[in-house]
């Protein structure tokens, strides 16, 4: 087992099914915690896939954890209409964050070992995936939520030998002995012949993803010295770069650990790449993401419902519209506002977003489409519908928080002046 030296004074969850791996992880930092200065805690999570026999496991957790009074925290997945494993993952993600948040611990320890890692590894180089796949399971840090990995330099063998000696009980996943799942036929059918052709195949593995995960380190280190990833609200920028496996780090980083998708390849990542040699406003739509590519980089954001709220002008009274800020008022205003006359706004106008053969009269003079008057302003794409309007019909009078139309400006007639502030994102 590793030394916990590594983990001294840490507050300590351990991600505990009830499976072998786990209890052998649990019980070893139970009895370690004390000479280390470890605080202890368990968290149990029901995926609610394998019906009566995961509420048994879940059972059994809070049995064994109340026997050695450690503390422990349980989440159990009620009507899961996607039952896909990236969706039990991301679930899973959030349970680890509110269990860190529960028990005032500083990381979650998962009990994945030295076989999983040459899985892993085995898995990702079949499916063709570039050398981050190849780093295998690390210790990781995700949006805040640090993971990290205990056993992952002990063989299986020395897991079952560690149980046998401890007399420890633990449950059995019966789904892990079904060749139904890619993983569980590397688990039972790939490795074991690979070690039977290549002794200790799986510790060698291990050595070869420790060298992979070095050189990922260094290539993100440049990530982020040349400032590539830049955070935006509702996703990221990654600003363009033709050293494509710089573009590709980038990428990979923002797809996998900013947005959480674990399931992408090298195809992913290379369709990114060559997006940013593509011209503006051409887009790319992969695992519920949506990459555009804009001025001087690609962004990426999570695909979300269209707003199509719709408010008539004069009963509009509110501060917020769709989650824009966004408020319309008589009182004089300074700063960043629009003013207008409030007479040559029809009673047929209303507030909402872009629509198809909206028209726009600069302030000034000169008519253009909505769409040509975003190109011009220099307006990402994907900030273009979530830009609130005043408009009458196709013709639109405001656009919030960006300019008035030339026929709503304030002239000597002006009688009612009104003031619009709003926030709206527009870069």
């Amino acid at each position: 087992m590793k030394d916990l030296a590594t983990y001294r004074g840490l507050k300590i969850c351990v991600a505990l099914s009830g499976g072998r791996d786990s209890i052998a992880l649990a019980h070893y930092i139970y009895l370690n915690k004390d000479g280390y200065g470890i605080t202890l805690s368990a968290m149990n999570c029901d995926h609610g896939i394998r019906g009566e026999s995961s509420a048994r496991d879940s059972a059994f957790v809070k049995e064994w954890c109340a026997s050695l009074n450690i503390p422990l925290i349980c989440y159990k997945r009620e009507g899961a209409e996607d039952g896909s494993e990236n969706s039990a993952r991301l679930w899973r993600l959030d349970c680890y964050r509110d269990a860190l948040k529960k028990s005032g611990a500083d990381v979650i320890a998962t009990a994945h070992h030295l076989n999983d890692n040459a899985e892993t590894v085995l898995f990702n180089l079949a499916r063709g995936s570039s050398l981050s796949g190849l780093a295998g399971i690390c210790d990781c840090e995700i949006s805040g939520l640090k993971i990290i990995r205990p056993l992952i330099n002990c063989s299986r063998r020395e897991i079952d030998e560690y149980i046998k000696e401890n007399n420890l009980p633990f449950t059995e996943d019966e789904t892990n002995a079904s060749e139904r799942y890619t993983r569980n036929k590397i688990r039972l059918k790939v490795l074991p012949e690979l070690e039977k052709a290549v002794p200790q195949a799986a510790e060698a593995i291990y050595r070869f993803s420790r060298l992979a995960a070095e050189d990922e380190q260094f290539f993100r280190k440049l990530v982020e010295e040349r400032g590539l990833i830049e955070s935006v609200p509702n996703g990221v920028k990654i600003k363009h770069c033709e050293q494509k496996p710089l573009f590709s780090r980038a990428a990979v980083s923002a797809v996998g650990r900013i947005f959480g998708r674990k399931d992408y390849t090298a195809w992913h990542a290379e369709n990114l790449y060559f997006l940013q040699f593509s011209e503006t406003g051409k887009r790319f739509e992969f695992l519920g993401l949506t990459a555009r590519k804009e001025e001087g980089c690609v962004s990426i954001e999570e695909n979300k419902e269209e707003r199509f709220g719709e408010v008539p002008f004069y009963e509009y009274k509110g501060k917020d519209f769709c989650g824009v800020p966004l408020e319309i008022t008589a009182e004089q205003k300074d700063g960043k506002v629009l003013k207008f006359d409030l007479d040559k706004i029809p009673k047929s106008a209303v507030i909402r977003f872009m629509k198809t053969g909206d028209r726009f009269q600069k302030f000034g003079g000169g008519t253009k489409s909505l769409g040509d008057y975003f190109t011009d302003k220099k307006i990402p794409v994907r900030l273009r519908k979530k830009i609130p309007l005043i408009a009458d019909g196709n013709n639109v009078l405001l656009v919030c928080g960006v300019e008035i139309s030339d026929g709503v400006k304030i002239t000597e007639e002006t009688q009612k002046i009104y003031y619009l502030i709003c926030n709206a994102q527009t870069r």
